[in-house]
């Protein structure tokens, strides 16, 4: 059954798309919510009369699109979360967590448009923003441990490293002296 979309239905179709559905998908859900209208000879001219009219409004709706994908490809967000010792999540980051940190930096943009993998430790990672049927954006974000005394541990324990290599030497330097009986040998 070809409908034409009223408005944008997430995982079938933007507005004014004709897609293909199930009968009874179409009939019992999409025509009574009017998310849709059958797509008949008559419904696809107006259809075609009314993306002529609104051509020049959907070429600006998209470059506005684009303009916003290129603000958001330079965005990078830090996303702070209870991590337990071995550096798994409680529970997991989400398109919610996503869209909170980037309400924070001024974007306003719907959860259900970001696309996230499942993520569960600690790490980088990278998120995917529909903003347009033809536009989307990549926002990297960084998950870390929400406790900071674990994140100044890790300095510390980097600054003992070094003091370790620089007494590597001194333990060098012993061997020198068992060079001199070797002197005395000769």
């Amino acid at each position: 059954m070809e409908i034409i979309l009223k408005e944008d239905v997430i995982g079938l179709g933007y507005k004014n798309d004709i897609v293909n559905v199930k009968p009874g998908y179409g009939r019992n859900y999409l025509i009574p919510q009017g998310k849709g209208v059958i797509a008949s000879e008559s419904a696809k001219k107006v259809l075609a009369e009314e993306l002529r009219q609104k051509a020049v409004k959907l070429a600006k709706i998209k470059a506005d699109a684009e303009a916003l994908a290129e603000k958001l490809n330079a965005v990078s967000l830090t996303i702070n979360t209870k991590v337990s010792n071995t550096g798994v999540i409680y529970g997991s980051v989400n398109s919610l967590q996503i869209a909170d940190e980037l309400q924070k930096l001024g974007f306003n943009i719907d959860r259900k448009t970001i696309v996230v993998k499942d993520v569960k430790a600690v790490g980088e990672y990278v998120a995917t923003v529909k903003l347009h049927k033809e536009v989307t954006a990549q926002v990297p974000f960084t998950v870390v441990a929400e406790n900071t005394p674990a994140v100044q541990a890790a300095p510390e324990v980097k600054e003992e490293a070094p003091k370790a290599k620089e007494e590597a030497p001194i333990v060098e330097e012993t061997p020198v002296v068992e060079e001199d009986p070797a002197q005395t040998e000769e």
